[in-house]
């Protein structure tokens, strides 16, 4: 009697189920083991190695980046805080109605809390007058440049009514004025 192909005499072992003393890798759990580590220690590897966060003045990535920019960088963190200041201007015609804004320029800045202007005032870098109109206004000083040398002090304004939009939540709809579409 013939037997069909596809059973096999269970004395006989299959060509599947021998095992392979001719196998140059064998996969145990150690070798699975070292193997994870390596991936995970190339995956952490690459991270580092393409992270573009780099405390250089062409990258301001943290506000300690900031603090240590600012003018009298000591000073300005003890009685205010560091800023970035924008310099531009910003030009309106009427007819016809266009608004053409200038290239912005970036400094290191810092803003003084109201109760710190003697600090300007011992250094006569400001009047009694100008001390007067700016406390009246209930504005503060932000200055450029360092007060040993001639800063540039302006009385500022806080604006409470403009919003801090990376706190805003994400995919909510935000009050941004659309611009003209070329």
């Amino acid at each position: 009697m013939k037997r069909s192909s596809r059973y096999s005499d269970p004395r006989v072992p299959s060509p599947r189920s021998t095992p392979s003393s001719n196998s140059p890798f064998k996969l145990t759990i150690a070798t699975i083991a070292i193997l994870g580590v390596v991936f995970l220690m190339g995956i952490g590897a690459g991270i580092g190695f393409s992270s573009t966060a780099s405390f250089s003045p062409e990258n301001v990535a943290s506000r300690e980046v900031i603090d240590r920019s600012a003018p009298n960088p000591e000073l300005c963190v003890q009685f205010g805080a560091s800023a970035i200041v924008t310099d531009m201007r910003i030009f309106l015609t009427l007819n016809p109605f266009n608004v053409f804004v200038t290239q912005p320029v970036m400094t290191p800045g810092c803003v003084l809390r109201r109760n710190n202007w003697t600090i300007l005032e011992q250094q006569s870098l400001v009047t009694p007058e100008q001390v007067r109109n700016c406390k009246n206004r209930m504005n503060t000083f932000g200055y450029t440049g360092n007060l040993e040398e001639s800063p540039a002090i302006d009385c500022i304004y806080q604006n409470k009514a403009a919003g801090n939009f990376f706190l805003n939540r994400p995919g909510a709809v935000t009050s941004i004025p659309e611009t003209n579409k070329f």
